[in-house]
């Protein structure tokens, strides 16, 4: 029946769509966000241009994805990010104008380390923080690179000749702990470097950039490091983040120093890859609200213009993606507006563009996951799986015996916040066979809170469930909202179960709109046992980031009995609006 529904809503006009407009003559994954949307629809843009935690974005340009029905598509970008443990890992975002942005696929899908047995058991766990560091993105003889440091384990490498289809499986080029924030560069001789920074907590000394040769097909090291640049002891601190470039004879190192909230952007240049280099600040906050702009992406596009990517800590919400105009007339590339970010400016010259944004809502349709979705480990079986009646399956993962909250839960399936305020609403079924398992609605990070049903006897619980300093292993608490009766109970003898049919929902509130780090965000909880009814409950929310993400919000099932059968939480649908 739902199915039949589905199809006939789908004849309707479009405007018909609350959540997503779907622009004329784009694919269906084309759409248009109702919460943030950077694209003025007058030849303008407002930054960020991905208001999502796609922190320590790199971008190259490429071949088109895809013609449009018109054909006039020449200009492709595509984009990586940082996705540390969470898997799929490694975005890949694709762009006609650098400005609309979708997401089109992952390099690494259901595991980190495919073919490595050692480190697919390792991310098996939940490892916060760990895995894939500032990635960079590279076109080169027909494949498209990208390396990434991870911290503990050293330098990967995955290619492919189609960003959208599959990529090969990682290359550890370098082993070895403290390398991170890697790029390649291919030289006009055919000949490969890398550059990379340091990370303190494993190598114990930062604040430097090295230099050395790869092999020329860029899979294995042929030289020692060489330090190019060093910023201890001077205002270029913590420099790190570095990307590697060659224009009109220079050798040029771009890298963000100063620290991730507040740092700036350097640009650094030599006459040889290991130096030594001359820089300069060419982007900083200056008088603008626009905090630690920096870290990202130099692109050129074929009109022949100059654009830069980069991020802004915004805290809660994570690193998002902003756009700055590059200006080389004075032989360096001073960016933004005289070396300070902008807010609005004139979209980059294309021969085509669409208005699109990364996918949000998701009514589960497909027999595949949706894009936007992440698990917080390699992904098992258990997990859960789409189902062929239109709903998301999550079963209850097994909780340790000594866990006090949901830090270690593998299984929650999350996506990142699109906007500074939003809401979200999620039809759900929590059918438990057992006393005490549970599921519903979670905004996740250093500290969560959770709306959840939980079994106790024959009915629900209500609950909101909060952990302060969750990755310290703090207690967790649980206030009872409410007792519900079962929608509807298994008449059958064997294992039998029981069922909550509820409306879940969560707003994300801005208390300081408009200030450097996005203000603080506060969520607030509602339900609904019909769907048009929604009764505010439990308290007010402080969202908080995640190790070194921002917070993300999606669904959690969990159980702390290891003998029963599971029990499991459908998704129906999720939406994104706005508040």
């Amino acid at each position: 029946m739902k199915k039949i529904i589905v199809l006939a809503v789908a004849l309707l006009p479009l405007a018909m769509y609350a959540q997503y407009h779907i622009p004329e003559h784009s694919s269906p994954t084309r759409s248009l966000s109702e919460v943030w949307s950077p694209d003025n629809g007058d030849g303008t843009y407002t930054n960020p241009v991905i208001n999502a935690d796609y922190s320590d974005p790199d971008v190259c340009a490429g071949k088109p994805l895809a013609t449009s029905n018109k054909g006039e598509e020449s200009e492709a970008y595509y984009m990586t990010a940082s996705s540390f443990q969470c898997i799929p890992g490694l975005p890949i975002l694709y762009s006609t104008d650098l400005v609309n942005w979708q997401i089109i696929n992952y390099a690494l899908k259901d595991r980190l380390y495919d073919g490595d047995e050692a480190l697919i058991e390792h991310f098996n766990t939940v490892q916060h923080g760990n895995g894939v560091w500032a990635p960079s993105i590279r076109y080169h003889d027909g494949w498209y690179y990208i390396y990434w440091g991870d911290p503990d384990y050293g330098v990967f490498m995955v290619k492919t000749q189609n960003p959208a289809g599959q990529w090969e499986k990682p290359v550890c080029v370098i082993k070895g702990k403290g390398m991170i924030d890697t790029t390649p560069l291919w030289d006009d001789d055919g000949r490969c470097y890398l550059v990379n920074g340091w990370a303190n907590s494993r190598a114990k000394f930062a604040s430097v950039l090295s230099v050395r040769e790869l092999s020329a097909d860029g899979t294995r090291v042929i030289s020692n490091p060489v330090i190019v640049f060093d910023g201890n002891g001077t205002e270029n601190r913590t420099c790190e983040g570095p990307k590697f470039y060659k224009r009109d004879g220079w050798y040029w190192i771009m890298c963000p120093a100063g620290g991730v909230p507040t740092g700036f952007q350097l640009a650094m240049r030599s006459k040889s890859p290991y130096g030594p280099y001359e820089h300069k600040v060419v982007l900083a906050q200056g008088k603008t609200d626009i905090n630690g702009p920096h870290q990202g992406a130099w692109v050129h596009t074929s009109l022949g213009e100059d654009w830069f990517l980069h991020f802004q800590d915004k805290e809660a919400y994570g690193r998002v993606v902003h756009l700055q105009p590059v200006d080389w007339s004075t032989g360096w590339p001073i960016m933004g507006k005289k070396g300070e970010p902008v807010v609005t400016y004139r979209k980059p010259k294309t021969s085509g563009s669409v208005m699109v944004n990364p996918v949000e809502s998701d009514e589960f349709n497909e027999p595949h996951l949706g894009l936007q979705w992440q698990w917080q480990a390699n992904y098992q079986q258990t997990f859960g799986m789409p189902t062929a009646f239109g709903s998301m399956r999550i079963f209850t993962h097994k909780l340790d015996k000594d866990a006090k909250n949901f830090w270690m839960v593998p299984n929650m399936l999350l996506q990142k916040t699109p906007a500074d305020e939003f809401t979200v609403t999620a039809k759900v079924r929590m059918t438990a066979k057992a006393e005490g398992q549970m599921g519903g609605l979670i905004m996740m990070g250093l500290d969560y809170s959770a709306l959840m049903v939980k079994r106790v006897g024959d009915e629900f619980q209500l609950l909101q469930v909060t952990c302060n300093a969750a990755d310290k292993g703090k207690e967790q608490t649980e206030q009872l909202i409410a007792m519900l009766k079962a929608t509807a109970k298994d008449e059958i003898d064997y294992k039998p179960g029981i069922h909550e049919d509820i409306y879940l929902r969560l707003t994300v509130s801005n208390t300081e709109s408009g200030q450097p780090h996005g203000g603080k965000p506060i969520v607030r909880f509602a339900y609904s046992l019909n769907g048009k009814k929604f009764t505010p409950c439990g308290q007010d929310f402080n969202m908080r980031q995640g190790k070194w993400i921002g917070a993300k919000f999606g669904f959690i099932a969990v159980e702390s009995d290891p003998k029963t059968d599971r029990g499991w939480l459908d998704a129906d649908w999720i939406r994104i609006t706005r508040k």
